[in-house]
């Protein structure tokens, strides 16, 4: 492939993907760089003005990752405000099962469904002005059963709440107790975070911005190379 052939691709990617391979860097480290911005669209479609991501174009995406073997690392940028649970979920359990080296950025807000997005990666980053939002499980539309829908919707919460705990230093009961928080949010329940407050709790592992989230990722490929090693 050409070189212009080479750039309008990449140009191509990031437009319709939010996805680009870092190649040019001095470690020679093969990274894919993924993005989460605007609202984790799932089955239904989000409205034509709105910024959204994909779940259908994310996990063709991370399978290319686990089964390259041109891609060493995945880098992932968050900002984001949420959308579909069970899209979310199913980007996040695929982020978290991967092999290879994995970190994420939180850029802006990694809010609702985006906090197990965030926490998916090996090991997570925010920027200081940066901010997570926990609060219970919404629903719109109109329930058929109240009784059945909301043990349906506890599940659901406790799905998230467990995924949150299995993928940070938070315990589930912590994250609960921040999710039900009526002090803290405007007409609403819940908790938001800042940078410095998101590490503190345990949730993001280091407050940071995109030269430390690819420095830790150049560090945890060398060491993933060197086990690759080990192991031959």
């Amino acid at each position: 492939m050409s070189d212009g052939a080479h750039e309008e691709q990449k140009r191509e990617q990031i437009k319709e993907l939010g996805s680009v391979d870092l190649e040019g860097n001095k470690s020679r480290h093969r990274i894919k760089l993924l993005t989460v911005i605007g609202e984790i669209e799932g089955h239904e479609a989000v409205s034509g003005n709105a910024k959204s991501t994909k779940y259908e174009h994310m996990l063709p995406l991370l399978a290319e990752v686990e089964d390259s073997d041109e891609i060493e690392g995945l880098l992932i940028l968050l900002n984001t405000l949420g959308g579909d649970v069970e899209a979310g979920l199913s980007i996040a359990e695929m982020i978290a099962s991967l092999s290879k080296p994995t970190v994420s950025l939180v850029l802006g807000g990694s809010h609702s469904i985006g906090g197990p997005l965030a926490v998916s990666a090996k090991y997570s980053f925010i920027v200081p002005s940066g901010t997570m939002i926990i609060h219970p499980v919404r629903s719109n539309g109109m329930f058929i059963g109240i009784t059945q829908s909301l043990r349906n919707m506890i599940k659901t919460q406790d799905r998230i709440t467990r995924f949150l705990a299995d993928h940070s230093r938070m315990t589930q009961k912590r994250i609960e107790e921040l999710m039900l928080n009526q002090t803290e949010l405007v007409k609403d329940v819940g908790t938001l975070l800042e940078g410095k407050d998101a590490v503190r709790e345990g949730l993001i592992d280091e407050v940071g911005g995109m030269s430390d989230a690819l420095n830790k990722l150049h560090e945890m490929i060398d060491q993933w190379r060197d086990k690759k090693s080990e192991n031959r």
